[in-house]
């Protein structure tokens, strides 16, 4: 990447677009804010951060999120913004269609923006500049190398460093995950120079539970959890009526399809929820070398990392399970 002719692009740019993925996690939102952070120390004056739709409660402490626009709510302005905007920045996905359909046409309509990409997902699109790394624990760790190459004389602060930090601790499972590399903690302990409050942000992500989201994660793991057959797996299942029954709010059942994988022996889990429109959304976790980004690119029409992956299918609940069972029985015994 051409550092140097992108931050001229940068500092003549009249509007500058930065955006993430559909659903997004604390990786996608503390990306895109610490970018936002990092735009306003540079001095750049019309910045606006979109997101297709809204995030998960526990984020909404992080700085400037009261500045997100999500295109789900505001979706004429957003398509504005999106089509005069001069720089666009693309993060934590590999290809625009992660946005969602609409929001993805429109960022694919604005052909003469500049667009950044920076992820750490397989598979790329290409855009005109492109910070892509598989190896990396995270999008947030990218987007701390982006702005350093960028601009080395601006001094990181706490705001960006809290978005940021939150992103690293969201996608690495706080620092536990294999693609948490000596670097990741570097950028951690950078953090910790500044004067991160780290055990605070990891107590508004962890420990900001709801009664009814620990009652729904006790029943999911007491009644819904089980074995495949014949293969070291587990599932998760929720139905619509289960996640209601629990006053189901986005953000719930984060971080549950990892129990599964918890189990001794077990190398391949899935969380499998019925979303609202009868389609199912699966979220894939593995161990090893059963890659999860193949499987779920071949049969859920997803993709991600070699152990953390999603996908989305729309069929009911009841065959989704069972495409689920028969594909990984084909796949793990093939």
């Amino acid at each position: 990447m051409n550092y140097i002719e992108l931050k001229q692009h940068l500092l003549t740019a009249q509007h500058v677009v930065i955006t993430t993925h559909k659903s997004p996690d604390g990786d996608a939102i503390g990306s895109a804010l610490g970018m936002y952070a990092f735009t306003q120390l540079l001095g750049l004056e019309k910045v606006s951060v979109i997101v297709p739709d809204p995030d998960p409660h526990f984020l909404h402490k992080m700085p400037h999120h009261d500045v997100i626009q999500f295109f789900s709510e505001q979706s004429e302005e957003a398509t504005t913004c999106i089509a005069n905007a001069d720089c666009i920045f693309l993060l934590d996905f590999n290809t625009t269609s992660r946005t969602g359909n609409d929001m993805g046409a429109v960022i694919d309509s604005n052909t003469t923006a500049i667009k950044i990409l920076i992820d750490h997902h397989q598979q790329p699109d290409t855009f005109d500049y492109m910070l892509s790394e598989v190896s990396a624990s995270s999008t947030a760790e990218l987007v701390y190398v982006f702005c350093k190459e960028l601009a080395p004389e601006v001094d990181i602060n706490l705001e960006m460093a809290e978005c940021l930090y939150t992103g690293l601790v969201t996608d690495t499972g706080s620092f536990k995950f294999s693609a948490t590399g000596a670097r990741t903690h570097r950028i951690a302990a950078d953090f910790k120079d500044l004067g991160l409050d780290t055990a605070s942000i990891h107590q508004s992500i962890y420990d900001t539970n709801s009664f009814n989201r620990l009652k729904l994660m006790g029943y999911a793991l007491s009644e819904k959890l089980e074995q495949i057959e014949g293969v070291p797996a587990t599932f998760i299942s929720l139905s619509q009526e289960e996640l209601q029954k629990f006053h189901y709010t986005k953000g719930d059942t984060e971080g549950l399809v990892n129990y599964g994988l918890s189990i001794s022996g077990v190398e391949v889990t899935a969380f499998l929820r019925e979303a609202e429109d009868r389609s199912v959304k699966i979220s894939f976790r593995s161990k090893r070398d059963f890659d999860v980004n193949l499987f779920a690119r071949a049969y859920f029409n997803g993709g991600g990392h070699k152990n953390a992956a999603g996908g989305r299918v729309e069929m009911s609940l009841t065959d989704a399970i069972e495409q689920f069972k028969t594909a990984l029985s084909k796949e793990w015994n093939s």
